[in-house]
């Protein structure tokens, strides 16, 4: 007579083994903060499973040595995966809060960041582009919060890369617009063909926010920003 517990492949040991030691895992204190199971509930799973298939083997045909190695090294993979997630949890929490600690020096600074929004105060605004490549005629065409035209500034040749401009607050008339939220497009051009360049909208950090993929701008009302998205500091 041949117990199904004998008769199942490694395979499906592996799976049992896999599922049996979550299970466990969620009743330890370390494990139930990295969400996986620790090394010494898997090998007790690891053990309690192969006893049990000891015992209920069949006399007439007994596990082999070459099943129970190969089922010894399943155990070997599993403990170095465990680990090797954890090693990882603990690597990923020390980057996050050194960027995060990083990122506190930027607060008070200006920076610019993928976006079309330009505010303007004092008879001042400040905006950004980047371009491709360097380009023979830039230029920025501003519209209020309806989208109605205001002006459209002539920045003429600039170099490829990332490039702050300033604008006086005033409109195609010269008169000066009132303070407020304004939005914005560039368009460059080298010769007669297009460039591509990319709309930068200006901030200034006023606070960090740690998040699971890494810190966050707090950059006015440009809202939260990702570290990775800031294209310039000012």
């Amino acid at each position: 007579m041949v117990n199904a517990t004998q008769s199942s492949s490694s395979a499906a040991l592996f799976s049992s083994l896999n599922g049996s030691a979550s299970a466990s895992g969620a009743t330890n204190s370390s494990a139930a903060s990295s969400g996986a199971p620790s090394a010494a509930s898997i090998q007790n799973t690891f053990l309690t499973l192969l006893v049990t298939q000891m015992q209920n083997q069949d006399p007439m045909n007994p596990m082999s040595n070459a099943e129970v190695t190969s089922q010894m090294a399943q155990l070997s993979t599993i403990e170095g995966i465990s680990q090797t997630n954890t090693t990882l949890q603990a690597l990923n929490s020390s980057v996050t809060s050194a960027q995060s600690l990083q990122a506190a020096s930027m607060i008070g600074h200006g920076v610019l960041t993928p976006g079309h929004t330009l505010s303007l105060a004092n008879g001042s605004a400040i905006g950004g582009l980047n371009l491709s490549q360097s380009a023979s005629n830039v230029q920025v065409a501003i519209t209020d919060a309806s989208g109605n035209p205001v002006t459209t500034l002539q920045l003429g040749a600039m170099p490829a890369g990332v490039q702050a401009w300033q604008w006086n607050g005033t409109d195609t008339t010269g008169a000066t617009m009132p303070s407020g939220s304004y939005n914005f497009t560039v368009t460059a051009t080298q010769g007669s063909g297009n460039v591509a360049a990319t709309a930068l909208a200006y901030g200034v950090v006023d606070g960090v926010t740690p998040g699971s993929s890494g810190a966050n701008l707090n950059v006015g009302a440009i809202g939260l920003v990702p570290i990775s998205k800031v294209q310039q500091i000012l």
